[in-house]
């Protein structure tokens, strides 16, 4: 990990990288142009060094998920176990250097994604990277997934009149106990790979290469539980968690529920991005195991042990069953404060706001304060109109779950549209 100083770069290594003049022209943020240069040019592994890594049974080393594209990864792209989101307040001092901030990010995220080995460093100098990962850098599965909060559309930067049309400072429902050092930000950055040190790697990497240009807010290390047994996998309170998802494989069902679409209320750039709601919420357990299981089930509207809808008495009942609603009216099934029932009542009222993608992770943070158990979930999900999730949160204000659940964070963002090729970078867009 580099610390700021210039480090002296060998020849040769730009490429697969960025081009070695992208930052040296430029004096970003203080001096700190060499060490982007130093760590964003390695020599990345291509695709058949990485295929054989793969292939000689290193596991950890998991596989190349595309950088470049029209939509960012890590959005559509299957979960994987571990997740970081993290929260910023860009301290960039003008539109020159916000300018430079997300070149930087482009570089580190190209190069961390790809995986590959960066400079070596002189003798007498600190080595360019921690060595976490081992001697170069695991790609992992990794995706990094940058989004802008309504902070940044301020008059800071000039950005205003460019702001997404629905964005804006998440509020508080009914029963949220908000806490600001965990709520909103300027800047959010979505971190998933198959391993956690990969994900704690990169965070690092990403903030010695940025530092001055903006500053950690908040910050939430989190997983997904494996299947027990099989399907989809379970929350802390057991149940199985994110059954229903659009088909992130059907691009007409995407561009409808996902991306912004060109061509519509929303600003040119915006095309090709999505909205992100993010909630950290608090789960009182030990309050949860008070409850006898029956009465859980009426709470979520699924079965505990098989995930299937409460029509399905059977343990051995597939978690991919539709829950049914048009022959129970009156809730005696599936009860109508339910969590799922509310989240989406299968009326022609609620159509329109009853379907996002859903990305969300686990989190334990135990003791907290107070020396209480800190467990819970980092929801997180994407759509194309961000009124749709906070229709859908509106109606959940009346759930059973509400007494065992606490949100207390997280924030309302939009997730960037893809960066295209080597000459482009996050947000160019928007800043040009």
């Amino acid at each position: 990990m580099s610390d700021g100083r210039p480090l002296r770069v060998e020849a040769g290594w730009n490429s697969g990288g960025c081009p070695a003049g992208l930052f040296a022209r430029r004096s970003f943020l203080q001096g700190t142009a060499a060490s982007v240069i130093g760590a964003a040019g390695g020599s990345v592994l291509d695709g058949d060094a990485a295929l054989a890594a793969v292939a000689s049974g290193d596991q950890a080393s998991g596989g190349v998920i595309p950088f470049y594209g029209y939509h960012q990864a890590g959005i559509t792209t299957a979960p994987q176990t571990i997740g970081a989101f993290a929260s910023f307040d860009v301290t960039a001092a003008d539109r020159r250097e916000l300018r430079e901030l997300f070149r930087a990010l482009t570089a580190r995220a190209r190069f961390l994604t790809a995986g590959g080995t960066g400079p070596k460093a002189p003798p007498d100098a600190p080595p360019p990277d921690n060595g976490i990962l081992g001697p170069g850098v695991v790609p992992d599965d990794l995706t990094i997934t940058v989004a802008l909060g309504a902070s940044l559309f301020d008059d800071r930067y000039g950005l205003a009149a460019r702001k997404p049309t629905q964005l804006k400072t998440m509020q508080p429902f009914r029963h949220d106990d908000l806490d600001p050092a965990l709520s909103q930000g300027d800047l959010l950055l979505q971190v998933c790979a198959g391993h956690r040190d990969t994900t704690v790697h990169a965070m690092l990497d990403i903030l010695a290469h940025t530092k001055g240009a903006m500053k950690q807010r908040w910050r939430f290390h989190c997983q997904r539980n494996p299947p027990r047994p099989t399907g989809i996998p379970r929350d802390w309170f057991g149940f199985k968690d994110g059954i229903t998802n659009p088909d992130t494989t059907n691009t007409a069902t995407m561009d409808k529920v996902v991306w912004v679409q060109p061509n519509t209320a929303e600003p040119a750039w915006t095309a090709g991005g999505t909205y992100q709601a993010v909630r950290i919420v608090h789960f009182h357990l030990e309050a949860w195991q008070k409850v006898p299981v029956a009465q859980q089930e009426r709470i979520f509207g699924r079965r505990k042990i098989s995930g299937a809808p409460m029509y399905a008495v059977s343990d051995d009942a597939p978690d991919t069953l539709d829950p049914v609603y048009t022959n129970d009216p009156q809730g005696l099934i599936t009860p109508l404060n339910c969590h799922i029932r509310l989240a989406n009542p299968q009326t022609p009222e609620t159509a329109s706001t009853s379907t996002i993608l859903r990305r969300s992770y686990d989190y334990e943070r135990s003791p907290d304060k107070d020396g209480d158990l800190d467990l819970g979930h980092v929801f997180c999900c994407f759509q194309r109109e961000l009124d749709s999730y906070i229709a859908m949160q509106t109606r959940l204000e009346d759930e059973t779950l509400v007494p065992y659940i606490s949100p207390r964070g997280g924030g309302y963002f939009f997730a960037l549209p893809g960066v295209r090729n080597d000459q482009d970078y996050y947000a160019r867009a928007l800043l040009t």
